[in-house]
């Protein structure tokens, strides 16, 4: 079956003011290894509005970084993308380092099950390998570009503990650079130069094919690598780069998540054919209904339908597109009561002891009608036979679409079936609809919230309005909620946002529970309703609770304390509720009609509220050969650097007080008209050792993790030794042949000089 493409509005052009997730990035890479941590005090936080995320870019020229593209450091190898030997092999080792805050350790996990679930990316805790990746808080977001070989540094500094910006810099790690540094950028992209600060002209330099590839895909404005329209730019109103299609001005700069192509980059790069998490996927688009069966004990059959009937509308493309739009539909309108059809799903093999199946299902029927998830486990004989009751809904008298989780625990191969079942067909008009399933092998969301009608109330809210969650309850007792502020806060700086934050609800437990509740990380998702789980660009915003929330409302309390002590009274629920925390810029309204976010006219958001105390000591002992390869100036280390080369460096990307401060400052490097790398003037230890070539008498010299290694030339009766192949030395076979050579001689002129005097005597 084709699919059609079904055309979205188009977005206003150039005045995206750095949307809601964070922007660009840039790009610089050299290999640094692990190193003692620094551990910066935090400030207490007074503010309950994050307002909006920041760009890379911008988050790095506040640190006073300038690298390479912005967010890259860069040893003398900088085709990551081509050398094979910078590819890494998975499962890659990391350490969390006990300088990051809860909330970037959680994060950091966050973005790995992201890679888990759309590729075949995956990590695991450092045991003493010579490669792995160190994640840090230092200043700035940055990462080095492929695998150096030994320990190197990711930062996740103050304002980097996003997951898209996570994700954003571990990619660089993999290998990838930026997209507008593509030879061809210049056809799809406009730069403007006059508007880019100056000096950090050098972050939109592009790259020929014997530096980076494209590994032979279009070049994509929905790259998470992509830099955003302000990046570097002198004026706060004047975008540096701007789309030659003007739709995706809004677009370019995205911080949701992976675009497509940016997945099938990364697939190609590690030749990735399945994915560690992602279990089964069915939009039933095509006519083998993804290799699901029909019952054979029931009473009848579940069918595969399209939207083309009247009535009948699927929620993959919500009937927009004629000749697509497949869902599998039981009529319970006709027959008896009590009478079933089963639609089991194929063999799956679980790896992990949990899973989530979501579906997408809608009841037109009678409300007695019933939808029930059941499990066919092995029976310890191989078979999968054993039938397990999981979970039933119930008809009603909302026919819309609506989305459903259920937590399923298999640990050995097993099939998921849905069973409907008639209630009283006589009085039922419809049945019972199936669409959009995917099982993954994570958790699924303590609570999900849908709102109904969202472009009505887009249209009839004004900003400050506000729409609160129903109360849910995490798995430790504690009742919390999400307000949405369809137009944001009142006092957001910028209109076109939706706003996003969270709160507490005084609940049943709250006598027993520990206040004020510290430590939970939250994490607020509004979810892409693509029906392909690999193709989602859901917006995940998270935070962690502290006892240094405190607002001047609730005179300097923390807002996580219990809700009935430091919150409102709320008549909806008839129940407290906290003081919110959360961005009054949360999303663009741009981009939500750009993905399918309002689907069906829903704006479906999760939300967990999860203790991760956990996490407070995660470092780990780095032996010491696994640490700092020569050449390479770390935390805490005067750089050796004299003259012009002196100035500064990465260590001012690294925590106050961690260098020697009588350390020169650097001048701003210029870099028009510059290469990549060498034209920089970058100081000694990130240089390439034998830039200036080390070795004498035409020694070749190679790098060695950082080292300068000479390879000394061998003639055939001469050869050259010394770590500078000062020192030439003779073949053993030419030595013992001179020497040989030369007594021969010896004695030949002794037996001619005595025949000679025997001669002369007689």
């Amino acid at each position: 079956m084709t699919r059609c493409l079904c055309k979205f509005s188009p977005f206003a052009a150039m005045l995206w003011i750095r949307a809601s997730c964070i922007l660009s990035v840039a790009l610089l890479s050299a290999h640094i290894a692990a190193v003692p941590i620094k551990h910066l005090s935090k400030g207490n936080a007074h503010d309950t509005d994050l307002g909006k995320q920041k760009d890379i870019s911008e988050i790095n020229l506040a640190a006073g970084l300038d690298l390479f593209q912005g967010d890259i450091l860069l040893p003398s190898l900088r085709n990551g993308l081509r050398d094979p030997s910078s590819r890494w092999k998975f499962p890659i080792p990391y350490i969390l380092a006990d300088n990051l805050g809860l909330n970037a350790k959680g994060a950091i996990l966050n973005a790995f099950e992201m890679f888990r679930l759309k590729s075949c990316v995956d990590f695991k805790p450092y045991e003493g390998e010579s490669s792995y990746i160190i994640f840090q808080e230092f200043s700035g977001c940055w990462s080095s570009v492929g695998d150096q070989h030994v320990g190197q540094n990711l930062s996740i500094g103050s304002g980097c503990d996003y997951k898209a910006v996570i994700e954003h810099e571990i990619l660089h790690a993999l290998g990838f650079f930026h997209e507008q540094s593509r030879t061809d950028r210049d056809d799809y992209v406009n730069i403007w130069w006059d508007e880019i600060i100056t000096g950090y002209e050098h972050n939109f330099n592009t790259y020929e094919d014997n530096i980076i590839t494209d590994l032979n895909t279009p070049y994509d404005y929905e790259s998470l690598m992509h830099y955003s329209p302000f990046s570097f730019n002198k004026n706060a109103s004047v975008p540096t780069i701007t789309a030659k299609i003007p739709e995706f001005n809004a677009i370019i700069g995205q911080r949701l998540d992976f675009s497509v192509i940016d997945l099938e980059r990364l697939n190609r790069m590690y030749n990735c054919t399945t994915t560690h998490t992602l279990l089964d996927n069915c939009a039933f688009e095509k006519t083998n209904i993804c290799g699901m069966i029909q019952g054979t004990r029931d009473d009848a059959d579940w069918v595969h339908e399209d939207s083309s009937q009247p009535g009948k509308v699927d929620h993959t493309l919500v009937g927009q597109c004629t000749g697509a739009g497949y869902f599998m539909f039981f009529n319970t309108s006709s027959g008896s009561a009590e009478e079933a059809a089963l639609l089991e799903s194929r063999i799956l093999y679980p790896r992990r002891k949990e899973q989530c199946l979501q579906f997408f299902y809608k009841m037109t029927g009678s409300p007695s009608d019933r939808l029930t998830i059941w499990v066919r486990r092995d029976d310890s004989t191989g078979n999968v036979r054993k039938l397990v009751k999981i979970q039933n809904f119930q008809g009603d008298t909302d026919h819309h679409w609506k989305i459903a989780h259920v937590t399923l625990k298999e640990e050995k191969k097993f099939r998921y079936l849905f069973q409907g079942t008639k209630g009283d067909p006589q009085n039922s008009n419809g049945g019972i609809y199936l669409d959009d399933i995917t099982l993954t092998e994570t958790p699924c969301p303590t609570g999900v919230w849908t709102i109904r009608n969202i472009s009505q109330i887009l249209q009839s809210t004004e900003k400050g309005k506000t729409l609160l969650s129903p109360r849910f309850y995490n798995s430790e007792g504690y009742g919390f909620g999400v307000t949405l502020y369809p137009h944001g806060r009142l006092l957001a700086s910028d209109s076109g946002y939706m706003g996003l934050a969270f709160h507490l609800f005084s609940g049943e437990n709250d006598a027993i529970l520990e206040w004020p509740v510290e430590n939970r990380q939250v994490i607020m998702t509004i979810l892409d309703q693509e029906p392909d789980a690999k193709n989602r660009m859901s917006l995940s915003l998270m935070f962690t609770t502290s006892k240094d929330h405190t607002a001047s409302a609730i005179n300097g309390s923390v807002i996580w304390d219990r809700p009935s002590k430091v919150g409102i009274y709320n008549e909806d629920c008839g129940c407290f509720r906290s003081l919110d925390w959360g961005w009054s810029q949360a999303i663009a309204h741009q981009m939500l009609t750009r993905r399918s976010f309002l689907k069906d006219d829903a704006l479906i958001i999760f939300v967990d509220f999860e203790d991760i105390t956990h996490l407070s000591q995660t470092e780990v002992p780095i032996p010491v050969k696994n640490q700092i390869p020569r050449d390479l100036v770390l935390q805490g280390q005067e750089p050796q650097v004299s003259g012009e080369d002196s100035g500064k460096n990465l260590e001012e990307a690294l925590p106050a007080g961690s260098l020697d401060q009588t350390q020169l400052s650097r001048q701003k490097r210029s870099v028009k008209n510059t290469g990549p790398m060498e034209d920089h003037n970058w100081p000694q230890y990130f240089r390439d050792p034998c830039d200036l070539n080390p070795c004498q008498n035409e020694g070749i010299c190679v790098n060695v993790k950082g080292m300068a290694s000479c390879r000394c030339v061998s003639g055939h009766a001469f050869f050259y030794t010394g770590e500078r192949c000062q020192a030439m030395q003779v073949h053993g076979s030419v030595l013992g042949l001179v020497i040989g050579g030369a007594a021969g001689i010896t004695i030949l002129i002794f037996a001619v000089f005595s025949n000679t005097f025997q001669k002369l005597r007689k």
